[in-house]
């Protein structure tokens, strides 16, 4: 029996796996560019990518359980999906910070940081029409935990909009420091996200309700 809000489970499926695929197609090329060019920004940026393709998957299983039964909590799925998606965030974080601690004590310089200016505007266009249509079907549905999916995305552009601001930097200044600042400021991020991660895998409330998508 089909359900009565069909069209807007539909759109909300939709967009979960276009996160998922445009996640994994923008993880391959960041990594790619990021080793090619030396940016440990680009790098950790294309890494957290592959980190939210764990819980993309989370959000689309959730949206088809939601279809079915309107339960709004997540399942063991979801909450083993959340717990590797923090685990994640917090290994990224780590090795974020190190490297470019070692990149700011021997003063290395990437070779270009222009793959990060582009991939980062393109990024932040792309999450802004994500959210604009998760908020739309989030509504239509009254789901809180679409909702919250919407505001998750919100955040994700916060780590697009570091990428820009540290590889812009980067190409006025030519100061090798910048790349390394934005890396930190991506495990800050990093940080935050896998916090709230373990934080909706307990029950508990937190700003996000769920991890990036």
């Amino acid at each position: 029996m089909a359900h009565k809000n069909a069209t807007p489970y539909k759109l909300a499926s939709a967009l979960a796996l276009i996160t998922i695929f445009y996640n994994i197609l923008e993880g391959v090329v960041s990594v790619y560019l990021g080793f090619k060019d030396e940016t440990i920004a680009l790098l950790g940026f294309g890494i957290d990518s592959f980190v939210e393709v764990i819980s993309g998957i989370g959000i689309w299983h959730m949206i088809r359980r939601l279809e079915k039964n309107g339960n709004e909590n997540p399942d063991i799925f979801e909450k083993d999906a959340l717990k590797i998606t923090g685990t994640a965030f917090y290994m990224l974080a780590a090795g974020l910070v190190i490297t470019a601690a070692i990149n700011l004590y021997y003063n290395q310089k990437p070779e270009t940081t222009l793959w990060g200016i582009v991939i980062s505007i393109i990024s932040i266009l792309i999450m802004w029409a994500l959210i604009r249509y998760k908020i739309k079907a989030g509504r239509q549905l009254n789901s809180q935990a679409i909702l919250a999916d919407a505001n998750c995305t919100k955040a994700c552009m916060y780590f697009s909009v570091v990428l820009f601001l540290s590889s812009l930097g980067y190409e006025l200044t030519g100061i090798g420091g910048m790349d390394s600042l934005g890396a930190v400021g991506i495990a800050a991020l990093s940080v935050k996200e896998g916090r709230e991660s373990f934080q909706k895998a307990k029950g508990l409330s937190c700003g996000c309700k769920c991890s990036c998508s």
